[in-house]
């Protein structure tokens, strides 16, 4: 190799691993003059403002929430069965649809049940007859009273077995035992039907029942008429519901007491099945200073929050109460009109500029 090339290969050897040593240091030069020229502006002492959010306090209404989940049941269910056995001649409902108590909804066959009826309905006027001239021939004391009894017997025996065949032709009859939505047919008409064969079930969700289980320390909180709200998945409204029915005791393996609410849902709106996520007040806080958790941090076993003032952060210590899912009630340390920093707390520390960059409302859960 000349002499040359060889100066040429070295001199670019060493000018790469200078770069290589000099890049970190160029690079924090370069990140340093991007921040200085960003849209943070420096404060009064040359460090750079936080942007953070904040809220001024007012007094709130604070509600003490017990949160439990439960399941929405209807209000009355039942399996759809014939009494009897046989061949179902005829269904009459649709599936999916409304139907009032007592609608006729299927039949087995009843022919023979028919004829027997006929055939006791034919001998009921001649016994009817047979009973007159008894009692005719009674009134001149011309048969003994035993002989009349026997006739009375027999005519009363026979319209006992004409109700007992209309009952056994009632029993051929599938009807709506109260008002409700009817669900899919299990069966098809020439089926053969028994009292374990399902033909539909049917539901009435109008009211609907929410049934919830409550904790031995927590029993004392239910009692008939106890008021509670509940949502449902993929819905953002908010219902009420009422405690009508709580169990007489503990169950014996969990420990909890059971108990079950009342829903209207007048518009069927609610279908059963579904879970409930069910709120029960404790009690009431009026006037209360509420914050959101967020903008408070545990500090050397303190409480701390931040206010704004004169545009910087300004330590508070605080005494807290009452918690909720995402708010925290003040017992002390904060007043009714103070700016509260309620975004990067953890950054924060007494005493540094800060800029306001929204404001948000203050609200409790």
């Amino acid at each position: 190799m000349k002499k040359k090339t060889k100066i040429i290969v070295f001199g670019s050897i060493a000018v790469l691993l200078l770069g290589m040593a000099f890049f970190p240091a160029i690079k924090r030069q370069l990140t340093s003059t991007k921040q200085t020229g960003g849209p943070v502006r420096g404060g009064e002492s040359g460090r750079s403002e936080l942007v953070v959010n904040a809220t001024i306090l007012q007094p709130q209404t604070l509600n003490n929430m017990f949160r439990i989940t439960g399941i929405l049941l209807p209000d009355e269910e039942v399996d759809l069965t014939f009494e009897t056995a046989g061949k179902i001649t005829e269904i009459y409902f649709q599936e999916g649809t409304f139907v009032q108590q007592g609608t006729l909804l299927a039949k087995v066959n009843d022919a023979p049940l028919q004829a027997e009826l006929k055939k006791l309905q034919a001998q009921l006027p001649l016994a009817e007859d047979r009973l007159f001239r008894q009692q005719t021939l009674l009134d001149k004391d011309a048969i003994s009273q035993e002989t009349y009894q026997s006739v009375f017997t027999q005519l009363e025996t026979l319209k006992a077995d004409i109700e007992l065949v209309k009952a056994r032709i009632r029993q051929t009859e599938l009807r709506a035992p109260f008002s409700g939505m009817i669900g899919l047919r299990q069966v098809s008409e020439g089926a053969y039907a028994s009292p374990t064969v399902v033909i539909a079930n049917l539901t009435k969700i109008s009211p609907l029942k929410i049934e919830f289980s409550l904790t031995q320390n927590f029993v004392s909180l239910i009692k008939q008429g106890t008021e509670i709200q509940f949502t449902v998945e993929n819905d953002l409204e908010v219902y009420n519901a009422s405690v009508y029915a709580v169990e007489s005791r503990l169950d014996v393996q969990t420990l909890s007491l059971f108990a079950r609410a009342r829903y209207e849902n007048a518009d069927g709106r609610i279908k059963p099945g579904q879970s409930a996520s069910i709120r029960i007040k404790l009690d009431q806080i009026d006037n209360a200073i509420v914050i959101p958790s967020i903008s408070t941090v545990k500090e050397m076993g303190r409480d701390v929050t931040y206010v704004y003032k004169n545009g910087k952060a300004k330590e508070t210590e605080i005494v807290t109460g009452m918690r909720t899912s995402s708010s925290v009630e003040v017992v002390s340390g904060l007043a009714v009109g103070d700016t509260l920093l309620t975004t990067g707390v953890m950054q924060l520390r007494s005493g540094m500029p800060v800029r306001i960059g929204r404001m948000v409302p203050n609200s409790a859960d």
